[in-house]
């Protein structure tokens, strides 16, 4: 029996990045329901999910586009229900947008990009996803979009010294962005910077040093797994 139904709105121009975290997803125990919302794919109801993860795009989340104007409506909806959601980077700033207000997500003058060792705050260490990262977590960030971590409700859980919001919590909701990318393992990380090396190198990053620097970040990718333990629960009381 599945540990909880998961629905994966895939923001990229391809479904499946080289991460490929819908199957870890469902290495992990969740049955997993795949929708390419950049393609126009969204679920007719939300009634049967325990979760939702949202995941990164080359898009901004104050774009005018109508899949990103669909998702704002989804992801409120889903709030409403109290729903867990979990969104990575552009999925981050689609949180945001969407449930504190357009003008949370701004694009920075210069990109934040490289493995990163980012202070915890306090309000993590009792945070049921961020509750194992201890007093600081390496890992891998790349933005030129950023959300703001004024908003009064946001918890911010973790930051760095560009970025003063990289996780967050929306109020005392089952709600959490990342900005960085705790998804990419080690085996992973050269491939996908060689894939974005005319991307990363515009944006300012040394390609061959971050690929010789490439970090499991196994840390970080406690909130992925913590995540899927919220979903489990939410599916079991609703069993």
């Amino acid at each position: 029996m599945s540990g909880g139904q998961l629905l994966y709105l895939g923001n990229g121009r391809s479904f499946q990045s080289v991460a490929k975290l819908d199957e870890r997803f469902e290495g992990w125990g969740l049955a997993v329901n795949r929708c390419w919302a950049f393609n126009g794919e969204f679920p007719d109801s939300l009634d049967r999910f325990d979760g939702i993860f949202v995941s990164g795009s080359p898009h901004g989340a104050y774009e005018d586009i109508p899949f990103i104007h669909r998702e704002h409506d989804l992801i409120k909806a889903a709030a409403e229900r109290d729903i867990p959601m979990l969104g990575i980077c552009f999925g981050s700033q689609i949180l945001a947008s969407a449930l504190c207000g357009r003008d949370q997500v701004f694009r920075r003058e210069f990109c934040e990009i490289g493995y990163k060792d980012l202070p915890v705050a306090e309000a993590a260490w009792d945070d049921p996803i961020a509750g194992a990262l201890g007093e600081s977590v390496h890992m891998f960030v790349w933005h030129n979009d950023e959300v703001r971590g004024d908003h009064p409700d946001m918890t911010i859980l973790a930051s760095s010294d560009l970025c003063p919001n990289q996780i967050w919590r929306w109020r005392d909701a089952p709600v959490w962005g990342i900005q960085g990318h705790p998804e990419i393992t080690r085996g992973q990380a050269p491939i996908w910077f060689e894939e974005n090396r005319d991307r990363m190198e515009t944006d300012g990053a040394d390609v061959d040093v971050l690929k010789a620097s490439a970090n499991e970040a196994a840390e970080a990718k406690t909130m992925l797994t913590r995540f899927v333990e919220v979903v489990k629960a939410r599916a079991c009381r609703s069993r």
